[in-house]
């Protein structure tokens, strides 16, 4: 028996697969086998680890749920050794109604059950569509201490209407300790967005909480671990690492005031840092999960391939990496330098593979139907559409997956072209403006994260960084050419996609109005385009797909677009860019 006196548990802050349910459950096994080493009461996995977060709806299949509950049963078996308890998600159903669900195991048996009472229905999650709303409950007792464990979105909001304060009902139903797992993803300050909620929590129970958060990379989701342990005075006392796995046992000593910790603290990634580390941990899990080789993308000499390079070698090293160069007639010497230097730099395997011939041959082959057209933005988009072709055909020969390098800026307004330079699996700078694709640059050139695979020193030449951008489609083209400034573009759209604000604000704040209107144009007209753009990771509060969620049929627009002169038109080509319209 625990002497009450001393309580020790192991956060498992691990990285689970969403399906592998034996794979998770073996990750259990080994977990709880360096728990029982520390000689720890108790370890703890994030939520629904077992199934791993989010299933969607793949926690609707009947299969599905009952291999999570067989191996739930099997593992609880298994603690008729002696060893630590095992409190552990998974999906759970009961009397018909299907839970998210946190199990306690010990003894050999299931012990306890907890459901979520709260159930988070907004930005990236959907769980009243799945899930049963559980009954409040009270502690479980746990080798002497009475435990509450609440999960993840039970600990996120007051009491409402539609809201139960399930940490409330834990401290006056006799709760000593807060024990929360979660399957929160990571978004930009969203570490400060927990504490915050955490002590709010922690100050209304007057208990010390446990904040146990997942970390792995799951689509366009990703999940940075960073948990951490409050005191009853809302002292921290313990921080975990962020985008890192850890198995840390904990020892919390009861004494006059109650239960107290004072554990290790790890310092947090912040900013271009975190959001980087996200980026190189998302394309990671993305990879590997799905069980591709490698990756292989296009290096033309710009800023997004070079970034996109530097993150899949930091993620996954540089012999699983490949670049291709594909120049036309338009592509300048600088950029062929800059594209090999790029790659000497990295270490990766780099060809040159020349597009003319194919250019040209599709240009014979469409001059037939051509016949009397001028030629505009189809022939440019001829050569991107080469060289996605190209991009994919080494991709279905070899298994390497292409990494897509478009960024958040060129997302928004459409300034890329389908089945051309939008082709890829997965797009690891999707949720990055422009601006910030400049800065991560040089930062990569200083730093890189723990665990990064990459080189140590510089990867990005400073020529690539400093250089105007250009898709060099045509003699002498900058994307100035059709772009406002990437400065005033970004936060101009950091205004119209994060914050909502209608055009009559962003122009009373001084931005030019023709070009409020013109840019919220495009982001509206892009929509149908962003639907078939490959997943990517998200960092911001509000990404493309997962948050905002537009109709492709959609003739609202803001009534500041009156301001616009009544004869304008806009044309939807099937190309990068016009002077007043991108491809949609």
């Amino acid at each position: 028996m625990t002497d009450t006196a001393r309580f020790t548990l192991t956060l498992a802050q691990i990285n689970p697969t969403v399906g592998d349910v034996a794979g998770n459950a073996d990750k259990a096994r080994a977990a709880r086998k360096q728990a029982a080493a520390d000689g720890a009461a108790l370890i703890v996995f994030p939520e629904l680890f077992i199934a791993g977060y989010p299933p969607e709806d793949l926690v609707l299949k009947p299969a599905f749920q009952a291999a999570c509950r067989s191996v739930v049963e099997e593992l609880a078996r298994e603690t008729a050794d002696g060893g630590p308890a095992m409190l552990i998600g998974s999906p759970w159903v009961d009397n018909g109604k299907l839970y998210n669900a946190c199990a306690l195991l010990d003894g050999g048996k299931i012990a306890a059950i907890r459901y979520k009472v709260n159930l988070p229905n907004y930005g990236v999650f959907d769980e009243k569509r799945v899930f049963a709303r559980g009954p409040v409950s009270g502690p479980m007792t746990i080798r002497g201490v009475r435990v509450g464990v609440p999960i993840c979105e039970d600990t996120w909001l007051e009491e409402s209407e539609d809201y139960e304060n399930v940490v409330e009902c834990l401290a006056e139903t006799g709760a000593e300790l807060l024990i929360v797992p979660n399957g929160s993803p990571y978004a930009r300050g969203k570490q400060d967005l927990r504490m915050s909620v955490s002590v709010a929590r922690v100050t209304e129970s007057d208990l010390p909480l446990v904040y146990l958060n997942q970390v792995s990379g799951q689509d366009e989701l990703v999940f940075d671990g960073a948990s951490f342990v409050l005191n009853a005075d809302r002292t921290l006392g313990a921080q975990f690492p962020a985008f890192a796995e850890t198995i840390t046992t904990l020892t919390f000593e009861k004494g006059a005031a109650g239960w107290r910790c004072d554990g290790p603290v790890a310092p947090l990634l912040e900013g271009d840092e975190a959001d980087y580390a996200a980026c190189v941990l998302g394309l990671r899990d993305y990879v590997r999960k799905n069980g591709f080789p490698g990756v292989l993308l296009g290096i033309s000499g710009g800023i997004d391939s070079a970034l996109c390079a530097a993150i899949a070698v930091d993620a996954l090293g540089a012999d699983k990496v490949r670049g291709v160069m594909l120049p036309f007639r338009y592509t300048a010497q600088i950029s062929l330098d800059d594209a090999a230097q790029l790659t000497t730099l990295l270490g990766i395997r780099y060809e040159v593979l020349p597009i003319a011939q194919a250019v040209e041959g599709f240009e014979a082959i469409l001059a037939k139907p051509f016949a009397g057209l001028e030629r505009d933005i189809t022939e440019e988009n001829l050569q991107a559409r080469t060289r996605g072709t190209l991009l994919m055909a080494i991709s279905n020969k070899t298994g390497a997956m292409v990494v897509t390098t478009g960024n958040k800026s060129e997302m928004s307004v459409g300034y890329a072209t389908l089945y051309g330079d939008m082709n890829g699996g997965f797009n690891p700078i999707k949720d990055i403006y422009k601006t910030q694709v400049f800065r991560m640059c040089t930062l990569r050139n200083r730093w890189k994260p723990d665990g990064a695979l990459g080189p140590d020193s510089e990867v990005i030449p400073e020529s690539i960084i400093v250089r105007p951008p250009s898709a060099e489609l045509r003699e002498d083209q900058t994307d100035q050419d059709s772009l406002p400034p990437y400065d005033m573009l970004d936060a101009i759209l950091e205004r119209l996609v994060e914050r909502e604000e209608p055009l009559a604000s962003i122009v009373a704040e001084g931005f030019d109005k023709d070009t409020v209107i013109r840019i919220d144009r495009l982001l509206n007209i892009a929509e149908y385009k962003r639907r078939q753009a490959a997943p990517g990771v998200k960092v911001t509060r509000k990404n493309f797909g997962r948050d905002r969620r537009y109709p492709i049929t959609n003739r609202f627009r803001d009534k500041a677009e009156a301001l616009a002169k009544p004869d304008e038109t806009l044309v939807v080509k099937s190309g990068r860019a016009s002077s007043e319209a991108f491809e949609g």
